[in-house]
C-alpha cells in the first residue's frame, strides 16, 4: 500500500533538479503521473512503488499523483495529489493531501488529483503559452487518452491559430541526461545498495548446500535485502543453478540443486530507490570442477581487464568489444572455437556463448536512462565521472551447445556495479568474493 511520502533526505536537492529540469525544457510543459496501483487477485495489490522519474523531480512516493512543470506559468511546478480522506487512510494508511503537499514538496501550487478538474484545467492554462509538451506516451493508456483529449481542448481554446499540434516529446530525453550522471548523494545510495546486495550475496554462498531448493536461497536473499534495509528488490532475483544459468532471464527459481552443480545468483536490493545489480557464480558443493574452474576463470579475467579499461573517455561500446575480443579468446584456449581470433569475432562465432552485452547503466532503475550514444549509433557516449554501471561478461553452454562435452550445461556470469571516477572507476560491490579460492573458501564457511 501507499507510504508517506516525503522526501527522504536533505542531501537529495529535489529543487534543484527541479530548476535545472525547467531550465531544460525551456517553453514547454511536462506532465509525470505517478504509476498505478496493479491487482495482484480478486482485490489484492502489488506493492506500490513510485514512477523514478516523478520521484526524482519531487521525493514523493504515494500513488494517484500528476506532477505538472510549466517554466513559462506562474506555477511552475504544481502537484496534485490524492486528498485527505480519513476512512481510506485508515485502511491504507497516511495521505499527504493537498494542503500540505505543498509546503512538503516546495509546490509554487498543489490541488486534488481526485477528481481531476483541476489538473485538467491547469494543464489546458499551461499549455496555451507552451511550444511543446514533454509526456511519455504508452505506459498508461488512460492517461494518454485523457492527455491527447485536453491537449485538443486547448487548441480549440486558442481558436484558429493556424499552428500544428503540440509536438509531444519523450522526457527521458532530458532527464536522461540529468541521471546519467550522478550526484555524491546518489553514489552514496548505490553504495549502500551494493553493501546491503554483497552481504546477500556472501550469505548465499555460506548457506547453498546440495539438496537445497533454489526458492529457498531466493528467501535467504530477500530477508538479507530488507533486513539490512531495502526497501524492496531491485529487479526479480534470478537463482538458477545447474543449466538453469543457462536461460539468462530465468524466472522459476524451483529446480532442486545437486552435487556438483555450478548456482548463478543475479539479484540486487533497491535502497532509497537506487538499486545494486550483482551476478555470482559459484559451486554448491564448495568447490569447483576443473572444467568449471576452467569457465570461470575465463570469465572472471574478462570481467577484470574490462573493468581495468573503465574510465573517462572510454565507451560501453569500447568495453563491449573488449569482453567479445578476450573471451573469444579464452574460447580458444578451452577449445570450443578453432581459428583466428579476429575472423571468429567477424564472424561472430562467440555469439552462441556470449549473446549478451557487456553492461548497463545503473541508478534508480536497473536499467537506467540515459543515451548510449551521442547523435548516432556510430558515435558512441564517452564515459565521464560520475556514471554508473554494470560490467557483466559470460559464458553459456547450454546441454544442445556445440561445445565440448565437459563444459555442457555450464553458465557461468560475474558483475560488478561500478562508478566512473576523475582517474578511473570504484567498484560498489567489491566486497562479493569472486577470486576462486576466496569464493570456494566462503562457500566453505557454516551458514
Amino acid at each position: 500500500m501507499p507510504r508517506m511520502s516525503s522526501p527522504q533526505d536533505s542531501k537529495v536537492d529535489f529543487a534543484q533538479r527541479r530548476k535545472t529540469f525547467l531550465n531544460e525544457i525551456g517553453k514547454g510543459v511536462a506532465v509525470f503521473c505517478s504509476l498505478p496501483e496493479f491487482i495482484r487477485n480478486n482485490d489484492v495489490h502489488y506493492a506500490y512503488r513510485q514512477n523514478s522519474n516523478l520521484f526524482y523531480l519531487t521525493g514523493f512516493k504515494e500513488s494517484d499523483a500528476i506532477g505538472l512543470f510549466a517554466p513559462e506559468s506562474d506555477n511552475a511546478f504544481q502537484m496534485f495529489v490524492h486528498p485527505k480522506d480519513k476512512t481510506k487512510e485508515m485502511w491504507e494508511g497516511f495521505r499527504l493531501g493537498p494542503e500540505r503537499a505543498k509546503a512538503v514538496l516546495g509546490a509554487n501550487a498543489t490541488g486534488p488529483s481526485i477528481p481531476d478538474t483541476a489538473f485538467d484545467e491547469a494543464f489546458i492554462a499551461a499549455m496555451l503559452t507552451a511550444d511543446k509538451l514533454y509526456y511519455r506516451l504508452g505506459v498508461e493508456p488512460n492517461m494518454d487518452r485523457r492527455i491527447l483529449g485536453l491537449l485538443a481542448r486547448a487548441m480549440r481554446k486558442l481558436g484558429r491559430t493556424g499552428r500544428p499540434l503540440w509536438p509531444i516529446l519523450d522526457p527521458d530525453e532530458v532527464l536522461g541526461e540529468m541521471r546519467v550522471i550522478k550526484s555524491k548523494a546518489e553514489i552514496e545510495r548505490l553504495a549502500r545498495a551494493g553493501e546491503i546486495s554483497a552481504q546477500a550475496h556472501q550469505n548465499a554462498m555460506r548457506i547453498t548446500k546440495p539438496g537445497m531448493y533454489e526458492f529457498q536461497i531466493e528467501a535467504a536473499l530477500f530477508h538479507a535485502f530488507r533486513g539490512n534495509g531495502a526497501e524492496r528488490l531491485g529487479y526479480e532475483s534470478i537463482v538458477a543453478s545447474g543449466p538453469n544459468a543457462c536461460v539468462l532471464h530465468y524466472r522459476e527459481n524451483d529446480r532442486r540443486m545437486a552435487d556438483g552443480d555450478l548456482l548463478l545468483i543475479d539479484a540486487g536490493g533497491e535502497y532509497e530507490f537506487y538499486t545494486a545489480d550483482i551476478t555470482r557464480t559459484f559451486p554448491v558443493s564448495g568447490r569447483y570442477t576443473d572444467a568449471q574452474k576452467d569457465v570461470y576463470q575465463a570469465v572472471l579475467d574478462a570481467q577484470k581487464s574490462c573493468i581495468k579499461l573503465a574510465r573517462p573517455g572510454k565507451t560501453m561500446r569500447e568495453i563491449h568489444e573488449h569482453a567479445i575480443e578476450v573471451l573469444t579468446e579464452k574460447l580458444r584456449e578451452l577449445k570450443v572455437l578453432k581459428g583466428p581470433t579476429a575472423s571468429l569475432i567477424k564472424k561472430k562465432e562467440f555469439h552462441p556463448y556470449y549473446p549478451h552485452g557487456t553492461g548497463h547503466w545503473l541508478g534508480m532503475d536497473v536499467h537506467d536512462i540515459g543515451r548510449y550514444y551521442q547523435d548516432t549509433y556510430d558515435r558512441p557516449r564517452k564515459f565521464q565521472p560520475g556514471m554508473c554501471l554494470t560490467i557483466e561478461p559470460g559464458l553459456y553452454f547450454g546441454l544442445d551447445s556445440k561445445a565440448p562435452a565437459r563444459f555442457k550445461g555450464i553458465g557461468v556470469r560475474i558483475e560488478d556495479d561500478i562508478v566512473i571516477t576523475p582517474t578511473g572507476c570504484k567498484v560498489l560491490t567489491s566486497s562479493v568474493p569472486k577470486e576462486i579460492e576466496e569464493v570456494e573458501a566462503l562457500c566453505s564457511e557454516a551458514g
